[in-house]
């Protein structure tokens, strides 16, 4: 790139941001202009700063990174957010990508994957490590559990929801004040799914709604 890449850098942690500012500072294409030890300060800055990056830790006081990065991406939509944390769980990555962020690289990672991602992200691109990226393919080539509405197409939307309710072990008078209605229509509902269900009883509609992942 013609031009040094402005990075923020978020992270409560003091000896991990001044690794990352000494690491940068070494580079010929890579300029830290700001620092956060917060998710509010992180937001203020790069409001104020407008970098081109930010590398967002997830767990900080105040704020959590997650929600830092859907405020940024919010007001700022042109700067690359990219997570750098030590969570690889699904939760945490997935959190990340519905706030918005465009990356997502693990502390652990190199020096040689962390410069590609900014790079990448910086350019407007999405890259994920590829710790993280082979923890998508995994979770995407998951079988997934058909919908309820194709498991169960006699059911209405208000019986499906009535049985996902009956799957969690609630009984009619709980249903009939989660869905504010009357216990008399819950019990006609009920009495509509056992029949539809062709099941005898609860005990045997909950474990057919269990069975296709309600509840």
């Amino acid at each position: 790139m013609s031009e040094a890449i402005r990075i923020l850098i978020a992270d409560d942690h003091t000896l991990f941001r001044e690794g990352l500012r000494a690491l940068f500072q070494s580079l010929p294409d890579t300029e830290v202009v700001g620092e956060a030890d917060n998710g509010a300060a992180a937001v203020a800055q790069a409001e104020q700063i407008q970098p081109d990056v930010v590398l967002m830790d997830i767990q900080m006081p105040g704020d959590n990174g997650i929600e830092a990065t859907r405020q940024i991406v919010r007001t700022s939509p042109h700067v690359g957010v990219i997570i750098v944390t030590m969570f690889e769980d699904d939760d945490s990555v997935f959190a990340a990508m519905r706030a918005g962020a465009r990356g997502y690289v693990l502390k652990g990672a190199g020096q040689e994957e962390m410069v590609r991602v900014i790079q990448a992200v910086a350019r407007g691109e999405a890259l994920f490590g590829p710790a993280i990226a082979a923890r998508l393919q995994k979770f995407f080539a998951q079988p997934r559990p058909a919908a309820a509405d194709e498991l169960f197409p006699d059911l209405t939307e208000r019986e499906r929801e009535i049985l996902d309710l009956i799957a969690q072990g609630r009984n009619n008078t709980n249903i009939a004040r989660t869905l504010t209605i009357s216990v008399k229509t819950v019990r006609n509902h009920v009495s509509n799914i056992f029949s539809k269900l062709q099941v005898a009883d609860r005990a045997e509609a909950i474990i057919r709604a269990r069975n296709a992942g309600l509840g």
